[in-house]
């Protein structure tokens, strides 16, 4: 009765945050508390709540600080370079864009936090979507996957809880893996790519015509140097966005190129008519409900961002921002001290060097106080749902029956079923049940038919591309809320993709005999 329940209970809240009938907060708390009631133990509803915040408090802790501290570097502009880089890379164009924020999530996932690495990867590159009108759903598809990916790493929580469960050596789980995850990160840069093309289709291609700004520039005395400017390759129809050039901010048109796709007629970006075969719709348009039009809404909410001539920006301290950022994520890697405090103490700092007094120091948490109330709330809601989820004894009847439910006959293969099971377990469970609950269980029986915990332990790798977007995981809605999107449009948009790419992994450890 507790499987069916279970199962129940977790298809309940993905259909109603799917259809948007409830908001996630909501879901997260009521769902729960409700099949608490219906499986006879609502007097406990209280202990376990408790239970789920006591676990989850740190890490609730460590994004409110996170928050934070990120906002307060976007603030005096340590990321500003990085954005004006990759748009000077990326040439306004959306397969560079896209291909770019996988490379981007990949390389600061190497420091084992998902917070983090979305923080960092929507900072930079949100600005470009937003301006653009490209489909932020691609955004945060690409970068969940390429951190479930590279969360992978030794210190970034799943290879420890695998090694730790199994009471193995980490780099002997993980070291042998680096080949598929290699594929499998290559994957989603490919992903990224096809990605990227259709967004390309739908917008155009775009060009960046930095000539003239220079030439502005050189025709102005101790004008500031130029920010890259988009240039139109088209008529007068197309969408304008602000940016800005030698002059301060601007508005230039926006178009696309004429692509090489045959006949017909589409719609452009505006509405407006157009030509060739692009399709009007967004990305996504067949699983999420995401618009252009909530875009534009959402772009409307932060006109200036990472506007050059902001108030806030702090270039003296510019070097020391990026040395206390640096030495932050190494410490974090290092484990010196606890990822909370670690925050904590460097959100401290960077308020009172770039912000010395009082009035501001306010006015810079107040700016990034709606972030920090919607994705603490969120990791809050989430400890009801795993409170009730674990205390009622619910994830435990759900993977035993999957787990006895295996056949006889797929014994000598418990490593590919441990992968194969990784998938799906790893989205509706956090990964302490998962690694601590069902890993064992998994290794005994792949034991009794002569398959290795190590080999065990490896495969249970398989399903974190899909994981980083679970419900279940406080970082998503940092990715999320950050990049304002709605939760469910998310989920209908990357789990198919981020299922996939766990496929993928599975399918090279199987070809190199890793697993």
């Amino acid at each position: 009765m507790l499987t069916i329940l279970g199962f129940v209970m977790i298809a309940t809240f993905l259909v109603l945050i799917m259809m948007k009938k409830m908001s996630p907060l909501a879901a997260l708390v009521l769902v729960p508390a409700l099949f608490c009631v219906l499986v006879g133990k609502g007097a406990h509803l209280g202990e376990y709540v408790l239970d789920g915040i006591g676990d989850l408090a740190p890490t609730a802790a460590m994004l409110m600080f996170a928050i934070i501290y990120f906002g307060v570097m976007i603030d005096v502009g340590l990321f500003d370079p990085i954005v004006r880089l990759i748009l000077r890379f990326c040439k306004a164009d959306p397969v560079r864009i896209v291909v770019g924020t996988a490379v981007l999530a990949a390389v600061v996932s190497l420091d084992g936090d998902g917070s983090t690495t979305f923080m960092i990867t929507v900072s930079a590159m949100l600005p470009l979507y937003r301006r653009l009108k490209m489909s932020v759903l691609v955004m945060t598809c690409v970068a969940a996957t390429a951190n479930g990916v590279m969360n992978t790493v030794p210190w970034g929580g799943p290879t420890a809880r695998a090694a730790t469960a199994l009471e193995l050596d980490a780099g002997e789980i993980f070291v042998p893996m680096i080949p598929a995850l290699a594929v499998g990160l290559l994957f989603v840069f490919f992903l990224a790519y096809v990605l990227g093309r259709r967004e390309r289709r739908r917008l155009g291609l775009l060009t960046l015509d930095e000539g003239d700004a220079l030439a502005r520039d050189a025709a102005a005395p101790g004008a500031r140097a130029a920010e890259p400017v988009l240039a139109a390759v088209g008529g007068a129809d197309a969408p304008a966005v602000a940016v800005a050039g030698a002059g301060g901010p601007g508005r230039v048109p926006l178009t696309k190129d004429r692509l090489p796709t045959g006949g017909g007629t589409g719609r452009g970006p505006a509405g407006q008519p157009g030509t060739g075969d692009a399709d009007p719709r967004p990305v996504g348009a067949d699983t999420a409900t995401t618009t252009a039009s909530d875009a534009d809404a959402a772009a409307a909410d932060d006109p200036q961002t990472l506007d050059p001539d902001r108030p806030t920006l702090r270039p003296r301290l510019y070097w020391f921002n990026a040395a206390l950022t640096a030495t932050l994520l190494t410490l974090l890697i290092l484990q010196t001290l606890p990822i909370p405090v670690l925050f904590l103490l460097g959100a401290a700092v960077a308020l009172t060097v770039n912000f010395p007094h009082m009035p501001d120091q306010k006015a810079r948490i107040a700016a990034h106080s709606e972030n920090v109330l919607n994705v603490s709330g969120m990791v809050f809601a989430a400890a009801v749902f795993t409170g009730v989820l674990t205390g009622t004894g619910m994830v435990e009847h759900m993977a035993r029956w999957l787990v006895d439910g295996v056949p006889d006959g797929l014994g000598p293969h418990m490593a590919v079923v441990t992968g194969v099971l990784s998938i799906p377990l790893t989205y509706f469970m956090s990964n302490d049940g998962f690694y601590f609950g069902i890993v064992p269980i998994l290794a005994e029986a792949g034991a009794a038919h002569g398959v290795s915990p190590t080999e065990i332990a490896r495969a249970s790798l398989v399903g974190q591309a899909l994981h980083m977007s679970s419900p279940l995981v406080p970082a998503v809605y940092v990715l999320v809320g950050m990049a304002k999107v709605e939760f469910g449009d998310h989920t209908r948009f990357t789990v198919k993709w981020a299922a996939l790419t766990a496929l993928v992994v599975l399918g090279a450890s199987l070809a190199f005999g890793i697993i």
